[in-house]
């Protein structure tokens, strides 16, 4: 019986030692399970107004809504660095002034990743003058937005934020769309949805 019950202790002493692996000359005890890539999702503070949704798409985590509001309120200004900051303040002014911050980011990083993509012109503000694609420019001009205006000083914060890679990013470098969730476009189901930051809604 004590014969038996000795080799059953060094089986279990011998499995266990099995359990762990050489890596790099180095034995690595076994930790269980591969863990796999959970669904994220964007924190943010609405204020009960719109929603937030599922970023499927493997990103860095995006800074807290508290180090976007720092951020943003340090960098605010009336004149933004330089024309091609201006161009995406512009854009993040009319397209998402109304928008939390996390929000308005993303529109600038759309902006962005088109110009960076290939896809589209090379410049901000060529991405943003482009023929139809934002409603705000009328025939490759932009309307002049309220100077004076706390929304536009937080819309120059928010690109200086993103220009200056000053925030971790939202959107993966293939988000190059979005829209509005009250509106349906034509182009829409053949997109991949990304996430969704306010009332915007952001493909890839």
């Amino acid at each position: 019986m004590i014969l038996k019950f000795r080799a059953a202790a060094m089986a279990a002493a011998v499995f266990a030692f099995a359990g762990s692996a050489v890596i790099g000359g180095q034995a690595q005890a076994y930790q269980g399970p591969i863990a796999l890539p959970s669904v994220s999702y964007l924190p943010a503070q609405l204020g009960g107004a719109g929603t937030i949704g599922l970023d499927e798409h493997p990103a860095p985590a995006p800074a807290d809504s508290h180090s976007l509001d720092s951020l943003v309120a340090t960098e605010a200004a009336e004149q933004a660095s330089d024309a091609e900051q201006e161009c995406l303040a512009n854009a993040v002014y009319f397209e998402a002034r109304g928008e939390p911050l996390q929000g308005q980011l993303a529109v600038a990083e759309v902006v962005m990743n088109r110009a960076a993509s290939g896809r589209f012109p090379a410049s901000l503000c060529g991405v943003v003058v482009q023929r139809a694609q934002f409603s705000f420019v009328r025939r490759g001009r932009m309307p002049r937005a309220d100077r004076a205006s706390e929304a536009w000083r937080r819309a120059v914060g928010v690109a200086r934020v993103a220009v200056e890679r000053k925030a971790p990013r939202l959107l993966p470098p293939s988000c190059l769309w979005y829209h509005a969730n009250y509106v349906s476009p034509s182009w829409g189901h053949r997109l991949a949805e990304t996430t969704r930051i306010g009332l915007h809604i952001f493909y890839s």
